[in-house]
This record gives C-alpha cells, sequence and structure tokens, in this order.
C-alpha cells in the first residue's frame, strides 16, 4: 500500500531531518508532504535535504518553496493542505497524518495495510509512549503516562497518535477540518460516524518536550480544552486561550 504521509511544522528545523530519516528506514511505501506553517529557521530547506517529496509553505515569504498553498494559521490547514497535495497522486492509497516529533513503530506499513483492507474499521492509530529526557523532574514524568493511558482507551485519538485512513475514508468525511485547534478530535469524531476507530497494540514514541517545560500547565490544557470543545467553544477561540 502507497502512504501518504503529512508532517505539519513550524520552527522545526532541529526536528524534520531526523523525522524523515526515521520514517524512510521503515518498511513502506511512503510518499511524505512536509506541510509547513511559514518557518524562518531553515525547516524546508532540511525537509527537503531529508528527502521529502513534497514541501508546502502555507506563508510563503520567499521563493525558496517548492510549492505554496494559501497562507493559513494551524495545524488544521496544513494537514488538509499536505493531504490535497498527495493525493492529487492516484496511486497514494492512504494518508498517515504525523507530527514531527513523533516516530512510527517498525511494522507501521503491516499495521496500516491490514486495518485499512478490514471493512470493520473507518481508520486506525497507534498507542501513544512518550520519550522524557534525562532531565524530566517526577512531575512530568508521572503526567506523561496519564496521556499515553488515554491513547490506550479513547475512541477518539488525537494528532500524535499518528492517525492513518484511506483515501476515500478521507474524502466521505470532508478531509482535515479547515480550524486552527481541535482538528484531531474533530477528524477522528467525523470517522467514528462511520465506524470504530482500531487502537493499534503498537506504540508511536513521542517527545516528551512539551510536558518537560510546563507539565502542569499542558496537562490542564490537554485535559480542558476537548472538554470546552465537546461543550460548543469555537476553535477559534480556544485557539487564542492556547496561546
Amino acid at each position: 500500500m502507497r502512504v501518504g504521509v503529512v508532517i505539519p511544522t513550524l520552527q522545526e528545523f532541529a526536528e524534520i531531518g531526523t523525522c524523515i530519516a526515521a520514517l524512510r528506514a521503515l518498511v513502506g511505501d511512503w510518499v511524505i508532504a512536509v506541510a509547513d506553517g511559514g518557518s524562518d529557521d531553515g525547516t524546508r530547506a532540511a525537509a527537503r535535504e531529508a528527502g521529502a517529496d513534497l514541501v508546502l509553505n502555507l506563508r510563503p515569504t520567499d521563493a525558496d518553496a517548492v510549492s505554496s498553498a494559501p497562507s493559513a494559521e494551524g495545524r488544521g490547514p496544513q494537514l488538509a493542505a499536505g493531504a490535497a497535495a498527495l493525493l492529487e497522486d492516484s496511486s497514494v492509497q492512504a494518508l498517515l497524518l504525523l507530527h514531527v516529533d513523533c516516530r512510527l513503530p517498525a511494522d507501521a506499513a503491516r499495521w496500516i495495510g491490514r486495518t485499512l483492507a478490514d471493512p470493520r474499521w473507518s481508520a486506525g492509530a497507534f498507542h501513544l509512549r512518550h520519550q522524557c529526557s534525562s532531565g524530566a523532574g517526577p512531575i512530568a514524568r508521572r503526567l506523561v503516562r496519564l496521556a499515553d493511558m488515554r491513547s490506550r482507551r479513547s475512541a477518539y485519538p488525537y494528532g500524535d497518535q499518528a492517525v492513518f485512513l484511506s483515501r476515500g475514508a478521507y474524502r466521505a468525511v470532508g478531509g482535515v477540518p479547515l480550524q486552527p485547534l481541535m482538528e484531531d478530535l474533530e477528524l477522528s469524531r467525523r470517522l467514528h460516524r462511520r465506524g470504530p476507530i482500531r487502537r493499534i497494540p503498537a506504540e508511536v514514541q513521542a517527545s516528551a518536550r512539551r510536558f518537560e517545560g510546563k507539565p502542569i500547565r499542558t496537562t490542564l490544557k490537554w485535559w480542558t480544552f476537548p472538554l470546552l470543545y465537546r461543550l460548543g467553544v469555537s476553535p477559534q477561540r480556544l485557539a487564542r486561550w492556547y496561546r
């Protein structure tokens, strides 16, 4: 199965090369699109050097982008632009939405192929395992374990669980919502209406960098913002509060 991978970025020069290299090292037929939100730290150049198939600049300010898309705020428009570019290639049979600081398991391609060949599932997502640095404190380490536990129980996976789906399912749910926050939760909700999302019993390894700086603040955001979204607070307002 040929899988199109969308990686949204913003100021990720230090991560993007490692992310692409890790993906290329896996068994599988991957087509990689980096959808950048206007970085000025060399992220796009690093993505091209690492071997990305497509590099999109959603806030073009210079002439170095391979291609560009209309300016937009938030990860939702980035993911949508990357997916649209990948689906122009009719050989791409599935999409995988990957955060730049996440690493797929070695057998990810096999899990994706088997899951999407089974009509019981509308999509799939992996379990999550955050990796703390040696300097992480005990509070951060405990709180990331709570986030990891959620990935094993919730019917609605978040973006760092590497959600994947067929091109048909992507079209059927209207693509990634063009909203600045909670686009992953909204996409999961739409997919779940078509059928259950399979939780793959293999782990995506994710950096715990967001927890380590402000563990309590980050945890409160991760638990309260989805609740506020479900209660009807607009993603635009949530994005302002989140920043």
